[in-house]
């Protein structure tokens, strides 16, 4: 049994945003009811001081055995980037979004990590790179 399991909620994935000083929206997707039309569980969209975004989506709950967690958890989210309102990857040099705008499969402490790297780019990078020509 993991000791630290801990399902993430779109209130919880809010908080992590929150803490790093984001501005923050947060919308169920799937209720309780198999029959509601969203194929999701949460989306929380995201907007840093610096202009950077996150959308977080965790699209379909995981069912756990009882020894490890109540019912239909989320432990694992996916995370599209966004820069001035459009998809976009990180500038060269980070852990992630390298070439690509989104990371799937994230648990908390994946998360928490993208989330401190965005929260602390300096978009004057991409217009540096973008310069260069390495992005």
């Amino acid at each position: 049994m993991e000791e630290n399991f801990k399902p993430m909620t779109a209130e919880s994935v809010g908080e992590i945003l929150r803490e790093a000083g984001a501005q923050v929206m947060v919308r169920s997707g799937r209720s309780e009811n198999y029959s509601a039309p969203r194929e999701f569980s949460f989306e929380v969209k995201a907007i840093f001081e610096n202009g950077m975004g996150l959308h977080v989506v965790a699209r379909q709950f995981n069912y756990r055995d009882p020894w490890e967690a109540e019912g239909r958890v989320n432990d694992l989210v996916d995370v599209m980037l966004l820069r001035d309102g459009a998809l976009t990857p990180l500038p060269k040099g980070y852990p992630y979004f390298q070439g690509i705008d989104e990371e799937c499969g994230l648990d908390e402490e994946m998360l928490r990590e993208v989330v401190e790297c965005v929260h602390k780019v300096n978009p004057k990078l991409y217009l540096l790179q973008e310069m260069t020509g390495d992005l």
